[in-house]
């Protein structure tokens, strides 16, 4: 792997580097994300050009071709990163997508929609007026908080990136 990977350009070495892949990996791990997946998405944020090759990762983590990949299609599956091809050559370069947190929550978002949609449904069908249907019901009504919420924490977040922009 090309030293402008490993060594950050304020001198970090690959030993620091290295312990704090693992270390945010270990807590992605702990949130309930796949181990290698956590490992790989923390090697691509880590890097300079936020994009590595399948033989880069594998060499940084020490970790077989066949994990990476297996990490890679998760972590494309969920839309964290994504698959381009090396201009001129046969050779994959997994990418993390710009704005990948806006990205996802606004995923994330999507979702609580439609599970809201049958969490309401689900009240019905279990009937208001027993435990299970007030317990869907609030359940519905957390996730339409959540999804109103979103929105206005999402607005927040551009106008803060902006303004720290418009200071540098």
């Amino acid at each position: 792997m090309g030293e402008s990977e490993m060594t950050k350009t304020d001198g970090t070495g690959d030993e620091a580097v290295s312990r704090f892949v693992e270390r945010f990996a270990a807590e992605m791990t702990a949130a309930g994300m796949q181990r290698m997946a956590s490992r790989v998405f923390a090697a691509l944020i880590a890097s300079e050009t936020a994009s590595m090759t399948s033989a880069e990762l594998a060499e940084q983590l020490r970790i077989s071709p066949a994990a990476v990949s297996g990490a890679i299609g998760y972590l494309t599956q969920v839309g964290m990163v994504s698959r381009e091809r090396d201009p001129g050559t046969r050779r994959d370069r997994y990418v993390l997508h710009n704005e990948l947190w806006y990205e996802t929550f606004t995923r994330r978002d999507q979702v609580l929609v439609r599970w809201e949609k049958v969490l309401k449904e689900g009240t019905e069908t279990l009937g208001r007026d027993t435990a299970a249907g007030r317990r869907t019901a609030e359940t519905a009504e957390f996730f339409a908080f959540l999804h109103d919420e979103i929105g206005g924490i999402m607005d927040r977040w551009r106008a803060r990136k902006a303004a720290g922009a418009q200071e540098a």
